[in-house]
């Protein structure tokens, strides 16, 4: 009888975390542009399940390998109507020894829950 019990609840927990996930901003696309002296423009792309103000992405963060924090771009205002949506951030400094970044996106509810992209700086 108990495995029984065991055999409904897994699916109900996978479809929880299932909707769950629907919720989270996930950062789809990011297009990286060297500026010159260690800095780079950011163009990234975020897809969320934006219902208003009571939950959008709100911020997007630029990581080095060790979770460091390199950039933030603000997002202030829900993207209902525009998704997936791209916003910029030019004018990052990137030190030298740091070949690769991770993007991660915030939602206003979950928090960094979604997918994050590791990229690759050109030129490094």
């Amino acid at each position: 009888m108990a495995s029984f019990h065991f055999a409904l609840f897994i699916p109900a927990a996978i479809s929880l975390l299932l909707v769950g996930a629907a919720d989270a901003a996930d950062v789809t696309d990011v297009s990286i542009t060297p500026e010159g002296d260690g800095r780079f423009s950011f163009a990234v792309t975020v897809e969320s399940d934006d219902t208003g103000w009571d939950r959008y992405a709100d911020r997007w963060e630029i990581l080095d390998p060790q979770g460091s924090v390199l950039g933030t771009r603000e997002l202030h205002h829900p993207h209902v109507d525009e998704q997936p949506f791209t916003r910029s951030l030019s004018d990052v400094e990137i030190p030298a020894d740091i070949e690769s970044v991770t993007i991660r996106a915030h939602d206003s509810v979950d928090g960094f829950s979604g997918e994050s992209l590791s990229v690759d700086l050109p030129g490094r």
